[in-house]
């Protein structure tokens, strides 16, 4: 395996001691010499991943790591993650880059667990790099909360380790395909174009057959190949077959790429949702080419899930708001969270809060505290599945809808056009 770049925080607070990092352990409470119960023990929390340093994962894995650190950051803050058995344990993350790469990611999963000697994993961001580190991560018995991961394949070969935070592909562009004809009703010709990456395709596999089931026609299925950034002849299709809608994309390379090119060919599609590349804020550096483009997104700023909606369905909220992780994340990124980071702040979320209930880092505790969770965080609903086949597979998140407008002082914003009760703007055809 050639050099690679490993990054390890160490959180301020952790006593580290010449042999190996902890302090000597103690019951906790336990009487001392001097009559007075004795301090909690300090642990570290050794969290492993891999991140997408380089490649072409690179902008929203970028995100993804920097909501870790912001929760790491948090919980360090707040003295550490505290069990019912008086342990506190301090986190420590160690990742390296794995350049996009679904070989590298295998190396450095087993890395990470062998020598590393991690106690829990969070995902790389994309789907085909989760499922890579699954694999491993399955192989291994350890426990993985992922982020970034949507691919429904990964998540239905009955894994017992695997928790996925975000909603799977299936749902990506299914609500997309509501928001569009309760906007025009009158739409009947669609197309699809999309990445032939395992998540993409999870997502047209679920969107065709549901399309067809509301009437339209599907005029054009065609897949392009990742790294994909000349998209004329699938134009040439488009244009030949003349849709209502467009809907497709993969990343968002791939995905800019291909609304720039329906920009400039004046491809007159009255809606378009593409995967991915809209709901990232860089998407708005296209210009003219990004207007009224929707794109389905796991989390959005105006989105906001709280106590009450909590109280509402009955289950509890955990975490901080909305509100106040957007401010700490700009606070220490200088930006604005994308899905990306809230993803990764949620994955640490949800691993704390199991930690917590389960009191401990022990593997099979994790996983049945994991299997009983039903909570709201400012991310939204998080629920696994615990059927044998999708085991931990998410099925309670919900997508949300964003779409480029521009504004009366001529700039582009990105709206939450759907569902309707957290909409910030009305969804719009293109023009």
């Amino acid at each position: 395996m050639r050099p690679t770049r490993i990054v390890a925080i160490a959180i301020v607070g952790l006593v580290a001691a010449a042999c190996g990092g902890t302090t000597t352990p103690q019951a906790s409470g336990a009487p001392t010499a001097g009559g007075s119960a004795a301090p909690a023990v300090s642990k570290a929390l050794n969290i492993g991943f891999t991140n997408s340093q380089t490649g072409a994962q690179q902008v929203a894995s970028t995100k993804q790591t920097e909501g870790i650190k912001l929760w790491v950051d948090q919980v360090t803050k707040a003295g550490g993650i505290k069990l019912k058995d008086g342990t506190v344990l301090m986190p420590k993350v160690t990742f390296y880059d794995d350049g996009s790469a679904t070989d590298r990611v295998q190396q450095l999963y087993t890395k990470l667990i062998n020598d590393d000697k991690v106690d829990v994993l969070l995902s790389p961001y994309s789907s085909s790099l989760v499922k890579a580190a699954a694999v491993v991560s399955e192989q291994n018995g350890k426990v993985m909360i992922t982020a970034g991961g949507a691919d429904d394949a990964t998540m239905e070969q009955g894994f017992t380790n695997i928790y996925q935070v975000y909603s799977p592909g299936s749902k990506y562009l299914t609500g997309a395909i509501d928001l569009m004809l309760k906007l025009d009703p009158s739409i009947k010709k669609v197309a699809i174009v999309n990445e032939k990456d395992s998540f993409s395709v999870s997502v047209v596999t679920a969107a065709k057959p549901y399309a067809e089931s509301k009437g339209l026609q599907v005029v054009v299925n065609q897949g392009y190949d990742t790294g994909t950034t000349d998209f004329a002849p699938f134009i040439n299709q488009i244009v030949a077959a003349a849709p209502d809608a467009i809907i497709g994309g993969g990343h968002l390379v791939d995905g800019t790429a291909f609304a720039k090119a329906l920009k400039e060919k004046n491809v007159s599609a009255r809606f378009v949702a593409l995967l991915v590349a809209p709901p990232e804020p860089t998407f708005a550096d296209i210009g003219d080419a990004a207007n009224f483009t929707v794109g389905p997104s796991q989390w959005e700023i105006p989105v906001k899930y709280n106590e009450a909606a909590a109280k509402a369905l009955n289950i509890p909220f955990y975490g901080i708001t909305s509100d106040s992780f957007t401010s700490a994340y700009r606070a220490m990124f200088n930006s604005a969270p994308s899905y990306h980071s809230a993803g990764g702040f949620a994955a640490g979320l949800i691993l704390q809060r199991a930690l917590e209930d389960a009191g401990s880092t022990d593997p099979a505790k994790l996983r049945a505290s994991l299997d009983k969770t039903d909570v709201m965080t400012f991310f939204g609903r998080t629920k696994f599945s615990t059927d044998a086949k999708t085991h931990g597979k998410q099925v309670a998140h919900d997508m949300v809808y964003i779409q480029w407008q521009k504004g009366s002082d001529g700039k582009l914003a990105a709206q939450v056009v759907w569902p309707t009760e957290a909409k910030t703007a009305e969804a719009q055809l293109r023009k």
